[in-house]
C-alpha cells in the first residue's frame, strides 16, 4: 500500500479534526502528499507539523466549505496546483438530533451545504481529470443512516442516502474508465460530531454515540477502499446486514424510534 501511494497527491475535506485528520495522518504515512482542507487555521497549523515532523508532505487550504464563493476559490486554488489531485476524500460534515420540526432552517440549510453541495461541487471539480488522465480515486464518507434512516436524524440520513446513490451513479458511470468512486459507509465514530451535535441550536445527544468506533478504524477503511478499489465498504464489517434489518425490522423501528425522541424531549 505504501509504494502504491507513493508520490500520489490526496485531497481531504474535513481534515481539521477526527475522521479527515486521521485519514491524512494515514495518507502521508503512506507516501502520499497530502491537501488539507477545514475551516480551522489553528488545527490545520498543527496537523500540518506534526504530519511534516514525521516526515510527510502536506499543505492547507482554509475554507468554510458551507460558503459557495469560498469554495469556488477552493477549487481555483487546487486546480492550480501543479501535481494532479489523484485521491479525494469528500469526508466534511455534520448531524442533528431531534425532531425535524424542531430544526432551525440556518442549521437544516448549513447541512445541506456541507454535506452535499461541497461534495458535489470539489467532486466536479477533480472528476473530470480524473477521467482524462485514466486515473483517480474519490472516496465519499458515508453513514450507515443513508440505508437505516431513523426518527432524530431526517436530514442527516437525507444527505447520507444522497450521497450513497450519488456514489453508486458515478461508480457506474466511471466503470473500465480507470477511475473508482467509493462510499464508506461508517457506524458511528468517536469524534466531534456528536459534541457538536449537543450544542447545536434545539439539538440533542445521539444515541447511537455509546456504540462509536475509533477514528483509526475508520480511516482503515479508507485505506482499504484505495487497495480493493470496490463500491463500497461497510465498517465496523457487521453493519452489512443493515439492508437485511431495515427489511426485516422496519416496522419495529418505526414503534421505537419516537420512544428515543420523547425521552430527548422529556
Amino acid at each position: 500500500m505504501k509504494d502504491a501511494l507513493k508520490g500520489k497527491t490526496a485531497l481531504v475535506s474535513g481534515a481539521s479534526s477526527g475522521i479527515g485528520a486521521q485519514v491524512a495522518r494515514d495518507l502521508a504515512a503512506r507516501g502520499a502528499r497530502v491537501l488539507l482542507v477545514a475551516r480551522r487555521r489553528d488545527r490545520l497549523v498543527t496537523l500540518k507539523k506534526e504530519i511534516e515532523n514525521s516526515g510527510g508532505q502536506v499543505q492547507f487550504f482554509v475554507c468554510d466549505l458551507e460558503d459557495a464563493a469560498a469554495r469556488a476559490d477552493l477549487i481555483r486554488e487546487i486546480l492550480k496546483q501543479a501535481n494532479p489531485i489523484d485521491i479525494l476524500v469528500n469526508n466534511a460534515g455534520f448531524g442533528w438530533y431531534g425532531y425535524y420540526a424542531d430544526m432551525p432552517l440556518e442549521i437544516r440549510n448549513s447541512l445541506l451545504k456541507i454535506n452535499i453541495e461541497a461534495m458535489l461541487d470539489l467532486t466536479s471539480a477533480l472528476l473530470p481529470g480524473m477521467r482524462e488522465r485514466a486515473a483517480g480515486h474519490i472516496i465519499n464518507i458515508g453513514s450507515i443512516a443513508g440505508g437505516l434512516p431513523n426518527q432524530g436524524i431526517a436530514m442527516y440520513a437525507a444527505s447520507k442516502a444522497f450521497m450513497d446513490a450519488f456514489s453508486t451513479s458515478l461508480y457506474r458511470e466511471m466503470k473500465g474508465s480507470g477511475v473508482c468512486i467509493s462510499v464508506l459507509r461508517l457506524g458511528p465514530v468517536k469524534t466531534e460530531f456528536f459534541e457538536h451535535a449537543r450544542q447545536l441550536p434545539n439539538g440533542g445527544s445521539v444515541p447511537a454515540e455509546r456504540f462509536s468506533i475509533s477514528v483509526q478504524r475508520a480511516s482503515r477503511g479508507v485505506l482499504r477502499l484505495l487497495r480493493t478499489r470496490r463500491r463500497y465498504l461497510y465498517v465496523p464489517g457487521m453493519m452489512g446486514v443493515i439492508p437485511l434489518l431495515a427489511l426485516l425490522f422496519g416496522g419495529v423501528i418505526d414503534m421505537l424510534g419516537p420512544l428515543l425522541l420523547k425521552r430527548k424531549a422529556g
